[in-house]
């Protein structure tokens, strides 16, 4: 059988990597572009490569402070720090911390928003906090706050709809539960102590009373804001917002027969913050309008009162002509029923007495019957 064919190569002609050696005292200082920080980092970090296992802890702290210096001197070249100072201090920057800033402050804004109103319902029941955050959320006061609000509700709809988050839950559930048991046992037959023990606290996490009370508290609120709402708007407290409330509840009664119910959700919180950004920014247009329906809708109320007014003394006035005459009818009838005369003035004439003696009659003879 014939030999494999290999290549042999001449280590004479190859230079020696030791930075030390005299061969290569210029090849490292001289006729290069690198910065002479970067450079002795990796001469170095070569050196320790090549020293022997007795040395080599020594010579790996000299090469990590050899390749943080070279870190360093590239942090700190002149072009580093002009990308840094365009990226940090640019106009993109600022514009990102500016936007950032104000939404945290507009988010602190509608956080501070949560104060009972003044003004108490018509029953002078106390209003919740939660109306005038609603109000303020709805309103567009913040608009950042608001659009965000706006962009988790539909997010959280259509995850609602397309994820089936139950599912998810039970399986980091049983993911987290399978993990931390198989590191105890595995801990346990290993190293004769479990893994997952080590992790546990001193003492485990509680909540604190007061927090408690507060988030009962801001529970019960959410809860009675809801059902303050419903009652306002079914004794028609605001007649505008039932109006819009019985529209509302007519257009999804007849939606609901085509359209599910994520879908119905998405209409109706679109509604809700589109609703009033529209009206935030077409107000005097569709105020002069509403005020025109109204004064259109007073005029005819009017009318309609005083043409119902005009109708109602007529018909008052046709039913007392009409009761006169059937009283006095019937006043007749019962007159003439006991034989009264309405006319007092009439007078009845009686018969004359007789003035002579009745004449007394003859008796009649009998005749004897042969």
């Amino acid at each position: 059988m014939s030999e494999a064919p290999h290549l042999e190569l001449n280590n004479s002609n190859l230079p020696d990597l030791d930075p030390s050696a005299p061969s290569n005292a210029g090849s490292y200082s001289n006729g290069s572009t690198k910065p002479q920080g970067t450079q002795n980092g990796i001469l170095n970090f070569l050196s320790a490569a090549r020293t022997p296992s007795s040395s080599l802890p020594n010579h790996l702290t000299a090469a990590a402070q050899s390749a943080q210096n070279a870190m360093a001197a590239v942090s700190n070249h002149p072009a580093s720090q002009s990308l840094k100072d365009t990226v940090s201090n640019g106009p993109v920057a600022q514009n990102v911390k500016a936007e950032g800033a104000k939404t945290k402050n507009e988010f602190a804004d509608l956080a501070n928003a949560r104060t009972t109103p003044a003004e108490p319902a018509a029953t002078g029941q106390p209003l919740t906090h939660y109306h005038s955050l609603f109000y303020r959320l709805l309103s567009w006061k913040n608009p950042r706050a608001t659009a965000i609000s706006f962009a988790v509700s539909v997010a959280f709809i259509f995850a609602a709809r397309y994820l089936n988050v139950i599912r998810y839950v039970f399986k980091a559930v049983y993911m987290t539960l399978g993990v931390t048991a198989s590191a105890e046992l595995g801990g346990k037959l290993a190293f004769g102590r479990g893994l997952t023990s080590q992790f546990r606290p001193r003492k485990y996490f509680t909540i604190p009373k007061a927090s408690l009370e507060r988030l009962l508290d801001d529970v019960e609120q959410f809860i009675n804001f809801f059902v303050i709402e419903s009652q306002r708007v079914v004794f028609a407290e605001n007649v505008y917002v039932t109006g819009a409330a019985f529209f509302a509840s007519l257009i999804s009664y007849f939606l609901i027969k085509f359209v599910p119910l994520w879908g119905l959700t998405l209409i109706a919180t679109t509604v809700a913050y589109i609703g009033p950004l529209v009206y935030v920014k077409n107000k005097e247009v569709i105020d002069a309008q509403l005020e025109k329906g109204y004064h259109l809708v007073n005029q005819q109320a009017t009318q309609i009162k005083d043409l119902a007014s005009q109708h109602t003394a007529n018909a008052a006035s046709t039913i007392q002509g009409y009761s006169k005459e059937y009283t006095s009818k019937a006043q007749e009838t019962i007159n003439s029923y006991r034989g009264r005369s309405a006319s007092p003035e009439v007078k009845r004439e009686f018969p004359a007495a007789p003035t002579h003696e009745p004449i007394p009659e003859k008796e009649p003879v009998l005749e004897p019957v042969l």
